[in-house]
């Protein structure tokens, strides 16, 4: 019996609201035997497209306080994936998951598992925070999917600059494009690591 119970998954909303406290994957923790997360890749598209390639980034985006599991976390991933391939090829778009599963479920099974038994990982979510973004062309910006919470960020791609002033700054040496991010150079700092940057 015991092991029959062990092979029975809850559904997903039994772990949907953050309520206790929170058990981290940590060897210094009451969780020692937790699986594995189902996602282990994170980025998928064109990965190596440089900063200037895609201009539009959208941001999937939390509306509460909740928590998600690694399958569904993988589940999203693979549906994003095959949406925009289908849409915009293989080669027009780059995906990436902003959260990783840290902190571990348990299974209640009473009696002499009174602490419960690990069933898998997930991640807290807070109310507007990025779940995954997807960089493309500003020509692709219709297949993205309506009846999500989408938002188009103002920034350049992946980095944490304004589209609107990127350009001005890039002309201004103060930018060294890093594969789909940049590397920021202060206008302060000693000369022998500014000059062999900007030559």
């Amino acid at each position: 019996m015991g092991d029959a119970y062990s092979r029975t998954i809850h559904p997903a909303w039994c772990y949907r609201y953050c309520k206790n406290k929170s058990y981290p994957k940590s060897p210094f923790c009451f969780c020692q035997s937790v699986p594995d997360a189902k996602i282990s890749i994170t980025d998928l598209g064109q990965k190596k497209a440089k900063v200037d390639e895609f201009l539009l980034c959208g941001h999937m985006v939390s509306d509460a306080y909740q928590q998600f599991s690694s399958k569904a976390r993988e589940a999203a991933h693979i549906c994003a994936n095959k949406y925009m391939v289908k849409s915009c090829g293989k080669d027009c778009f780059h995906i990436r998951v902003q959260l990783h599963p840290f902190y571990v479920t348990c299974i209640n099974k009473m009696l002499s598992y009174a602490f419960g038994e690990p069933q898998g990982t997930v991640s807290r979510v807070h109310t507007g925070q990025v779940t995954m973004s997807i960089l493309t062309k500003l020509q692709n910006r219709k297949p993205f999917p309506g009846h999500l919470k989408i938002h188009i960020s103002k920034n350049r791609g992946f980095t944490k600059f304004k589209a609107d002033e990127f350009e001005n700054t890039l002309a201004e040496k103060q930018f060294i494009p890093d594969g789909c991010g940049v590397k920021y150079i202060p206008n302060c700092g000693p000369q022998n690591k500014w000059w062999p940057l900007c030559s």
